[in-house]
């Protein structure tokens, strides 16, 4: 095979899921324009958007990516069902995912008004991060082992598919999670 051949099958491959991340930005930013409301209401949530969405991503493409593998080995069976391995995989992904979501709400509330910004009550931005974060999380590790299964069955490398699920699912799904946290925060805290 020459470099060129191996280069345009690689494209080939991954344009589709690549195309999927794109558009599925496009709607993860509509959601974002219209939480106008929401991020009025919490002073301070804005700040934490991009490093929410970059532990989403963080956390659930390092997960995807040690599946994958562990399907290629040969250390896991293709369907993931049942393996310890794969929910203790899980289990850790959602307690880091939230971990260091809770982590980011306490930098923000130290930092921002260091600066001078307005910031939401403490506990207010810990629920949120929390609920958001969990959310999120349960799609997500939900996503990354469906697109590794699927993947695999189909023939298709699950590491050409992971990154850009994970991106796209991390983006659409984690300002939905947020979304929903600011809500049910809001409704329960007042």
């Amino acid at each position: 095979m020459t470099i060129r051949s191996v280069a345009s099958e690689g494209f080939r491959r991954a344009l589709p899921a690549v195309g999927v991340s794109a558009l599925g930005g496009l709607v993860a930013g509509s959601v974002l324009a219209g939480m106008e409301a929401e991020l009025t209401a919490v002073p301070g949530l804005l700040a934490l958007v991009p490093a929410f969405l970059a532990i989403r991503g963080s956390v659930y493409g390092s997960l995807g990516s040690r599946l994958s593998t562990a399907v290629h080995q040969g250390l896991v069976d293709p369907t993931l069902a049942g393996d310890r391995r794969v929910r203790a995989a899980v289990v850790a992904a959602l307690l880091v995912g939230v971990t260091a979501s809770l982590f980011a709400a306490v930098v923000a509330a130290v930092v921002l008004p260091a600066l001078g910004r307005p910031v939401a009550p403490l506990p207010v931005l810990l629920a949120v991060a929390a609920c958001s974060a969990l959310l999120a999380g349960v799609v997500l590790a939900t996503t990354v082992v469906a697109v590794v299964v699927l993947g695999f069955r189909r023939g298709v490398d699950p590491d050409n598919l992971v990154g850009p699920a994970v991106t796209t699912a991390g983006d659409l799904f984690g300002l939905v999670a947020l979304l929903v946290a600011v809500r049910l925060v809001l409704a329960v805290l007042g």
